[in-house]
């Protein structure tokens, strides 16, 4: 298959663009990282008990994965952008897809760490690539809507950890090692589906005017004031939603009471709560030009929604509180994010300025998981981490009052 991303006429007659193919095929791609992501939470337990681990080193198993992810992640921009952003995304994805099935496999705690390792380094060339590729094929009047379905390939990944790992292992006795073999062999497939389909534009010299095509330095992108404040505002709302990530499944079942066969599904409502969410606040950022004044409408419910998680006495109180931050936190706010992004740069510097974008967010992954980690084991409670959470989205509220945008 040609790696161009023009259409052909008897192309268009078959009725299927380039970049609705795109867009299938980069929500698959999310929806089978998120889930290799979550399946260990629920069972977060069972390794606790089998390694004899530390809520401490529970929380290293989750941030050692998302370091070498977030390392990953600038380097695979910048050479998304010079040799082919296909290139680099595909070969990391069918990585990460074998070394799931050796998490399942591993027998010893070091093992564990390095397919964890492993698993996030091949999982950090993907989001740079992917939504440079997205990007540049997406109509602008669509390219907050269609980062929004991409992205919802994050929520479903999410449920689909969460229950599968659960269901798996509480429900059909089977050892907290299914739930990893189960999801390596799609995400292989997955991977080679990309490569076969997903068109890429070639790069040449010279546009289509004969001018020579002008790539930015890498230092432009950290003088621009919008990108800036964008950074600074994913890593504020990563930091909250790993927390919710990573042991809102542990929280439930150690401070709440809830069984262990319940908790995959009630911290799926988080995910698939922000389908809907996406979705509407996204087509409302295309349709109003701007992305500031919904940024501002969803991070202070994303603030009260963090916090009652916490301060409600019931589980009823908790679940509609992780109900609403499914609705406007983080999942929600990204595809308004991205769009951002993409509106403040140029398209050939598209995969370097997602990388970056993704590597200052996901740094917040790295700290969340260890510090929340952490602060259970000197206070005995995960609440403290939620308060953090929340003081962090309204530092990240702050930084946006700052941003300068025109309507597009």
């Amino acid at each position: 298959m040609s790696d161009s991303c023009e259409i052909t006429p008897a192309a268009k007659k078959r009725g299927i663009p380039a970049w609705w193919v795109t867009i299938f095929l980069f929500w698959l791609g999310w929806i089978f990282m998120y889930a290799d992501r979550t399946v260990l939470n629920p069972v977060m337990g069972e390794l606790e008990q089998e390694f004899g681990l530390t809520g401490t080193q529970l929380g290293i198993l989750n941030s050692v994965f998302y370091f070498a992810y977030a390392l990953l992640q600038v380097p695979a921009g910048v050479l998304g952008d010079k040799i082919g952003k296909k290139k680099v995304l595909v070969p990391g994805f069918i990585l990460f897809g074998v070394f799931t099935a050796v998490t399942g496999w591993a027998k010893n705690w070091y093992t564990l760490l390095f397919a964890r390792v492993v698993t996030g380094a091949g999982e950090g060339t993907y989001y740079g690539p992917q939504y440079g590729l997205s990007s540049e094929q997406i109509p602008k009047k669509y390219r907050s809507l269609g980062s929004a379905i991409i992205n919802s390939g994050m929520a479903f990944g999410i449920a689909l950890g969460l229950m599968t790992s659960s269901w798996l292992v509480f429900d059909k006795g089977y050892s907290w090692r299914m739930p990893f073999y189960a999801m390596a062999v799609p995400s292989v497939l997955v991977g080679i589906a990309i490569w076969l389909f997903v068109k890429e534009k070639k790069r040449s010299a010279l546009e289509e005017g004969g001018q020579p095509v002008k790539k930015g330095k890498f230092s432009d992108l950290l003088k621009n004031r919008n990108l800036i404040i964008t950074y600074i505002m994913v890593f504020c709302s990563l930091f909250g939603f790993f927390v919710i990530l990573t042991w809102l499944p542990y929280y439930l079942q150690s401070e709440r009471g809830i069984p262990g066969s319940e908790t995959g599904f009630i911290s799926s409502l988080v995910a698939w709560i922000s389908i809907p969410g996406a979705l509407l606040f996204s087509s409302l950022s295309d349709r109003l030009g701007k992305r500031k004044p919904l940024i501002m409408f969803l991070v202070p419910i994303a603030m009260i929604s963090m916090l009652s998680i916490v301060w409600m006495p019931s589980m009823t109180g908790v679940i509609v509180a992780l109900c609403v931050y499914g609705l406007v936190g983080k999942l929600a706010l990204d595809p308004v994010l991205v769009a951002l992004v993409a509106d403040s740069v140029d398209e050939n510097n598209y995969s370097t300025a997602f990388g970056l974008f993704n590597f200052i967010g996901m740094s917040s992954s790295i700290l969340a998981p260890i510090i929340a980690g952490a602060a259970r084991d000197i206070t005995g409670s995960l609440a403290s981490s939620f308060y953090v959470s929340a003081a962090l989205l309204a530092v990240g509220l702050f930084s946006m009052l700052f941003l300068k945008e025109n309507r597009s």
